[in-house]
């Protein structure tokens, strides 16, 4: 199994790709999709769209998990990061792939063991859990982070009988043009 972890972000949108092999998480690829903030907000929506759409192009993932909104202080904040969640979600079932939604605390339940774990400690997990060389680009740690809670919770899902995802809808994404 092969997913696509997006850490959501009307600026920066990381995303990191992990492979499920037996029970083994390898490292594919991370990155992040950088937004021109001086361009208009609807054309930096479709950047994060184009951006994600290219990414599951080239790595086909079987799904994909966006992490869910938590907070914001700022009204006009949380609305900017919700477009930002809409566009990589959209992005994905576009492709015809199953979406699972975290929560911030179930993030970082899923990779430290504990839900009040610091930034830092998310990032030094990823990097042991994956053995990457050095820790990923912060939004890329958090993507790379919110796919291994997906393979966990799925793999725990499973193990009780219960339907995490649903299977991966046959489309033509592959064929399409970018």
């Amino acid at each position: 199994m092969i997913v696509l972890g997006i850490d959501p972000g009307s600026r920066t949108t990381g995303y990191g790709i992990v492979e499920q092999a037996g029970n083994r998480l390898i490292h594919v690829d991370n990155g992040a999709i950088f937004t021109d903030t001086a361009a208009d907000f609807p054309g930096r929506l479709k950047n994060i769209f184009d951006g994600l759409i290219e990414v599951i192009a080239r790595y086909q993932p079987d799904q994909v998990a966006v992490e869910n909104i938590f907070f914001a202080t700022n009204p006009q904040s949380a609305l900017k990061l919700g477009q930002a969640r809409g566009a990589a979600i959209v992005a994905a079932v576009h492709c015809g792939l199953p979406v699972a939604e975290y929560s911030a605390l179930q993030v970082k339940q899923a990779v430290v063991g504990q839900g009040r774990a610091e930034k830092a400690q998310v990032q030094k997990m990823v990097k042991a859990l994956l053995g990457l060389p050095e820790i990923a680009q912060e939004d890329a740690s958090d993507a790379l982070a919110i796919a291994i809670c997906h393979i966990n919770s799925y793999g725990l899902n499973q193990l009780s009988g219960g339907q995490a995802t649903t299977k991966r809808q046959k489309t033509s994404w592959r064929n399409m043009k970018l």
